[in-house]
């Protein structure tokens, strides 16, 4: 038992919900999709996905986002609302060497890595941009927040697949419980609705098929899934000691309390059939903040809408948890943003935590009979959220349990 607390003082979203908390979190209570059919995938075998509408880096004023990926440009967006709600501006510290900046990804700067390859393929080596690495590099993101932001204490990139964004913000709450910094910002951000990706997907039958009417094709829990649908973009927390919070009268969304991490070593992509790794994630987050199974009230689940996954984690929240713990997934309507998720999902919770409301899963009408827990689904359910859970599952068996309380 840790009893260590960071403080979520602030959070920064950019989904297919929107971009920005306020907008994310309306779409969210209210069950809305957002999968749509996209031209630009026109020829390949899924033509839909969750992408964020209308954003423009020029909008939010990015210097030399030209010679950012698209993930990155996410990631800056996300970052800087994060601070904004917490009140701190960028730069302005009282030591920058203890201010941490963690993003994690799964893909990186997939987009520039595709181009500049058919830039080589059709054109030749000279080509191809001496910008692809700097913008290609999974890390680029932590690394241009950073810069961003003037922060000079550890910079890390966790790359553990869909896990990612969650093990961002877990080792996070770590560097603040060792005393290696004050303030930390972390997350997760993700742009893979690309060619290759969406291909990629496609032969692994992992995504949706549901092309005549996008809109209900994620749909987790649901006895009709078939598959995910991809999706894209940013979530960031940032996180306090409580006495660099205390310090400043700052006001938390919610506490993140537990972390808990483990590996299947079971299978590439397919999760073990009894869930063990899923379950020694969450047992240890609890453990770490301290709760039993019935301290909990909501688990924001991985719940990507494959059959695999979401019988295997009901059933561990089963066991763990009991069947009347509250469960939803947000993937209903923002997709599966793969290494992001985990941090969008997390900035879900929090909000849980704050405002006593678990948001619904969109597009579930049908459960799965096999699915014993107690799934929110129409509309939002109110009351109080004393303790949830956000899990984050990734390929390589990679797991990921965040704890948040008020």
């Amino acid at each position: 038992m840790s009893g260590f607390a960071a403080l979520v003082t602030g959070a920064g979203l950019v989904t297919s919900a929107g971009t920005g908390l306020k907008a994310n979190w309306e779409k969210v209570l209210a069950g809305e999709p957002t999968a749509a059919h996209l031209p630009e995938l026109d020829g390949l075998p899924v033509t839909m996905a969750c992408r964020v509408p209308g954003f423009s880096p020029q909008d939010f004023g990015l210097r030399d986002f030209w010679k950012w990926d698209r993930f990155t440009q996410f990631a800056v967006v996300a970052a800087r609302e994060a601070l904004e709600q917490a009140g701190l501006a960028p730069g302005d510290w009282a030591d920058s060497a203890r201010v941490a900046v963690l993003i994690g990804s799964g893909a990186g700067g997939t987009a520039t890595l595709e181009a500049q390859h058919r830039a080589l393929l059709e054109d030749g080596p000279t080509a191809v941009s001496p910008l692809t690495l700097p913008m290609g590099l999974v890390n680029m993101a932590a690394g241009q927040v950073a810069i961003d932001i003037a922060a000079h204490g550890p910079c890390l990139a966790p790359v553990t697949a869909c896990a990612a964004g969650a093990s961002a913000i877990g080792i996070g709450r770590e560097l603040l419980r060792q005393g290696v910094a004050d303030v930390v910002v972390a997350g997760g951000a993700e742009a893979p609705i690309t060619p290759l990706y969406v291909s990629s997907f496609a032969r692994m039958r992992a995504l949706s098929r549901r092309l005549d009417d996008p809109a209900t094709a994620s749909r987790p829990f649901d006895a009709g899934r078939d598959g995910f649908v991809l999706g894209e973009g940013a979530g960031v927390l940032v996180l306090e000691s409580e006495e660099h919070a205390a310090a400043r009268g700052a006001r938390p969304l919610a506490r993140l309390t537990g972390y808990g991490a483990s590996s299947d070593a079971h299978h590439v992509t397919s999760p073990h059939p009894q869930g063990r790794g899923a379950e020694l994630a969450m047992r240890a987050a609890l453990d770490d903040a301290g709760l039993t199974g019935e301290d909990v009230d909501y688990v924001n689940a991985h719940g990507t809408s494959t059959p695999l996954n979401d019988v295997t984690e009901s059933g561990v929240i089963s066991r763990m948890l009991g069947n009347g713990v509250r469960v939803s997934s947000t993937k209903g309507v923002t997709g599966h943003p793969l290494g992001a998720a985990g941090a969008i999902e997390a900035a879900y919770c929090a909000l849980a935590v704050r405002d006593g409301l678990i948001p619904p899963t969109a597009g579930l009408t049908d459960p799965d009979p096999r699915i014993e827990v107690d799934l929110v689904r129409g509309a939002a359910h109110p009351g109080p959220v004393r303790a949830a859970l956000s899990n984050s599952f990734g390929f390589g068996g990679q797991n990921a349990t965040l704890v948040f309380t008020s």
